[in-house]
């Protein structure tokens, strides 16, 4: 037998070498150049939101050893990601660097591994066909297209963190399929996987369906107990020490926003508003077809046995379907609570998990080029490709949103553009940039003027704030400032620590959290609390001309009364009390109830509401 190879073979041999080694090449190019223009782009978008600012007042308390609090001496949880919140605290303790800057470096960091993670996890998807296939970017190019993943690819918002999540999550999934390994690998995958209600609850659903398969997939019981007990010990004992601490089993932005209801029509007009403009569905179509295209590269079989479905768990497969169901149910969740008066802001991690799979797109090369059903493939995949490249180019110089700066009838607003205008810079990234928003430079000033403390309350010009005065005698060092308005995150970091810093909606303030939801109201915005109950829980002066004129002293009266209440006082004691160890368990056994509870905002109902004795008013006289 004659060991020698014909010309053809080795032109073969060689041929297939040489597609072997520029596979990799060109899916590290496609990241590298991706990560470069998400990059970029997030960098030309950079900003810090109002509510990227809350999370540093909390984060400036723990820096002070005030605790995880808004205000020093409540305990509310006003973050919505408790993972980002001490994230921050971890990078600005470490590098002792300004908290804007900490976190706009991290948000930059983790949102542009995000997109590279996305884009291993696919690749690792690649079977035995990959020395003939070209891996090139598709669904991360769709997803940094859209100009909200830039926008809030900063933002001081947690959206980097849960991309980050839910990418990394992807890629260890992926290998978990593609591996019979256990161990080490398999716990820190239920870890990492386990966390997913503290980087933002609604990842809870995607947390849960991930460990289930974990669970399910065939191993030791032994094995089992090991994933259960890795994936539930960080959640299972915070969520203890939270129900204790705050006396509630969520962050209070969920109870401020009633983040239980049901806003379908707002929802899907949020969908509207973020798929339309840019012509959304288009990519998302092309997608399909390129899926679609490398599908039919893959032969599956259907198991015929329990035991054959459990062991199919841990498959690529069986991944990249529970990736889709994740992001269908992401997004049915967000539109379900009426979306977010952020464009685009809350439907971004939905999007970006249903662009997992075919974040990039397998483009196969023909064994050799002739009229075959392997060239008409790598053509329509070329044509697939070559489109979602020209449909990213046009969303990403697309305005979404021309009149985004003014809060129209949806309530929906492009946050950046808005803050932008009305603060006069083109990147709000320092507290200090929002003193040109209107009223904040007033608000200093009227603190300043007034050393004696007192409620701040805005007024109807810009330039101006009315205070209500604390009762006489003034105490040492003065009474104290609270100020009440509704951007928590301006206020709250141009101030210092002794000023306490509420709002009518409720996010830093139980009190308006706990009050019932405004049918018709933004979303986002649809609790507003009357400044009468924060002069009669202050205990301030409440008769004329020391309140304001809008404000009506028998408002004030009546409220006095409806915040006698039993069960109402026993929600301010939940979390201004001292915590000792009987609160703590107080706290958390009626957590659930707390978090239900649920006032009239008009004093004069809430005090019917509760049976209370009616005050006599001066109306009545």
């Amino acid at each position: 037998m004659s060991l020698s190879t014909s010309p053809d073979q080795r032109d073969a041999r060689e041929e297939n070498s040489a597609r072997a080694s520029i596979t990799r090449p060109v899916f590290w190019i496609g990241t590298v150049v991706t990560g470069a223009l998400f990059l970029w782009g997030a960098w030309e978008r950079r900003w810090i939101a109002d509510d990227g600012l809350i999370v540093l007042r909390t984060v400036r308390n723990l820096l002070a050893g005030n605790g995880p609090v808004f205000n020093a001496g409540e305990r509310v949880e006003t973050n919505t990601s408790t993972i980002w919140t001490y994230l921050v605290y971890a990078g600005s303790w470490l590098s002792e660097g300004r908290l804007e800057y900490v976190v706009l470096t991290i948000a930059l960091v983790l949102s542009t591994a995000a997109v590279v993670l996305a884009m291993m996890g696919t690749f690792a998807l690649r079977g035995r066909t990959a020395s003939q296939t070209l891996f090139l970017p598709a669904g991360v190019l769709v997803y940094i297209a859209v100009p909200p993943a830039r926008d809030f690819a900063t933002s001081g918002l947690e959206t980097c963190l849960v991309i980050f999540w839910l990418a990394m999550l992807w890629l260890l999934m992926v290998r978990w399929g593609q591996r019979r390994s256990g161990g080490v690998e398999l716990l820190l995958l239920a870890f990492f996987a386990g966390l997913g209600p503290l980087v933002r609850p609604e990842l809870s659903i995607v947390a849960v369906l991930a460990l289930a398969m974990i669970f399910l997939a065939p191993q030791s019981w032994l094995s089992r107990l090991r994933v259960f007990a890795f994936a539930g010990a960080v959640p299972v004992l915070y969520q203890i020490w939270r129900m204790g601490y705050y006396g509630l089993p969520y962050p209070n932005t969920a109870v401020s926003k009633d983040a239980g209801g049901a806003k379908w029509s707002q929802g899907f007009e949020y969908l509207s508003n973020l798929v339309g403009p840019y012509l959304l569905w288009l990519p998302l179509v092309l997608l399909v077809v390129g899926a679609a295209l490398s599908a039919s590269r893959v032969r599956l079989s259907l198991p015929r046995t329990v035991g054959g479905w459990l062991a199919a768990l841990r498959t690529p497969t069986a991944v990249v379907v529970f990736v889709l169901i994740s992001g269908l149910l992401l997004a049915l969740y967000a539109i379900r609570v009426g979306g977010d008066f952020m464009h685009g802001r809350t439907l971004l991690p939905a999007l970006f998990t249903l662009l997992l799979p075919i974040s990039v797109l397998p483009v196969a090369l023909p064994k050799r080029w002739s009229a075959d059903r392997a060239t008409a493939v790598f053509v329509a995949d070329l044509f697939v490709w070559g489109g979602i490249v020209v449909w990213a180019v046009a969303a990403a110089n697309t305005t979404g949103m021309p009149q985004g700066s003014i809060v129209g009838r949806s309530g929906i607003v492009d946050e950046r553009a808005f803050y932008s205008l009305n603060t006069g810079h083109a990147h709000p990234i320092l507290a200090s940039d929002y003193l040109d928003y209107p009223r904040m430079r007033g608000m200093v000033e009227a603190i300043e003027d007034t050393p004696d403390g007192g409620l701040l309350l805005p007024s109807a010009q810009f330039t101006y704030w009315d205070v209500v005065p604390p009762p006489l005698p003034i105490p040492e060092g003065g009474f104290g400032h609270t100020v009440f308005f509704l951007n928590l995150g301006m206020t709250s970091m141009n101030v210092g620590l002794d000023v306490r810093v509420i709002d009518q909606m409720g996010l830093a303030y139980p009190l308006a959290s706990h009050t019932e939801r405004l049918e018709n109201g933004r979303i986002g915005h649809d609790k507003n609390l009357y400044p009468d109950w924060v002069v009669a829980d202050l205990g301030l002066v409440a008769v004329y001309p020391y309140l304001p004129w809008y404000m009506d002293e028998d408002w004030v009266t009546e409220a006095q009364v409806a915040l006698t209440c039993p069960d109402t006082q026993e929600l301010l004691t939940s979390y201004r009390a001292p915590l000792t160890k009987d609160l703590f368990v107080r706290n958390f056994k009626r957590s659930l109830f707390y978090a239900g509870y649920r006032f009239d905002r008009v004093p004069k109902y809430e005090i019917q509401r509760c049976d209370l004795p009616a005050p006599i008013l001066k109306a009545d006289n």
